[in-house]
């Protein structure tokens, strides 16, 4: 069965203390927070005093997605603030990578690379033995409500044939357009996590809509399609 992650990129700010008791009341799995440094990704969101305040706020695990440059330096910072995963791009500091990977598991906490839809994915298949999660990005990041690129479906197949080649746990997470529809092409291919934003937001049962995207797996997917 999929975990599924809601991501806080497109909830309004001024209400974010009822968005995150929404969240742990539909029992999501994990709360994902885009950080943006308007450098690496064209748009800017928040840095670690607004983890810190949604660490007070909830026990749920706290999945911190750096899109920025040079992650490294604000690792410890984000630990500090409550990160309970650290999810960086291989495409900040491709020739750093293993440094990067043991700085954050020096934190004692998670760890995740992440690539955008047109980066190979052989790019990162040397370090899918030092890492707990990869996640795949299925909209060019930046902004919420962007819809579902499929062409990632065959980076995540391959994901899926090296993890069971190698006997690897680590997790596949896919974030972007991230819907009903979606999600099944992406547990079918593979996927472990979801992690869903807009189609959140927008559910007028969030209860239900956590618990039907948190059933999917492949044997329902092949009854339902």
């Amino acid at each position: 069965m999929a975990k599924l992650g809601i991501s806080i990129l497109s909830m309004d700010y001024m209400e974010l203390g009822n968005e995150i008791k929404a969240i742990g009341k539909a029992q999501a799995d994990f709360i994902h927070l885009d950080v943006m440094d308007g450098y690496f990704v064209p748009n800017i969101t928040f840095g670690p005093d607004m983890v810190r305040q949604i660490r007070k706020e909830t026990d749920l695990f706290l999945d911190v997605h750096l899109m920025i440059n040079s992650p490294e330096k604000y690792i410890a910072e984000f630990v500090e603030a409550g990160a309970d995963k650290i999810t960086f791009h291989y495409e900040t500091n491709e020739y750093r990578i293993e440094e990067l990977i043991k700085k954050i598991n020096n934190c004692d906490v998670k760890t995740g690379i992440a690539i955008k839809p047109n980066t190979k994915v052989e790019s990162i298949k040397p370090y899918l033995n030092l890492v707990d999660s990869v996640l795949q990005m299925t909209v060019e990041p930046g902004f919420g409500g962007q819809s579902f690129k499929s062409k990632t479906l065959k980076n995540i197949e391959k994901l899926s044939e090296w993890k069971k080649e190698k006997n690897a746990d680590y997790l596949i997470e896919v974030d972007g357009g991230i819907n009903l529809k979606s999600a099944k092409l992406c547990v079918e291919s593979g996927v472990d996590s979801l992690i869903a934003g807009s189609s959140f937001i927008k559910a007028t049962d969030k209860d239900e809509f956590v618990n039907r995207m948190q059933s999917l797996r492949v044997s329902t997917i092949n009854e339902t399609l």
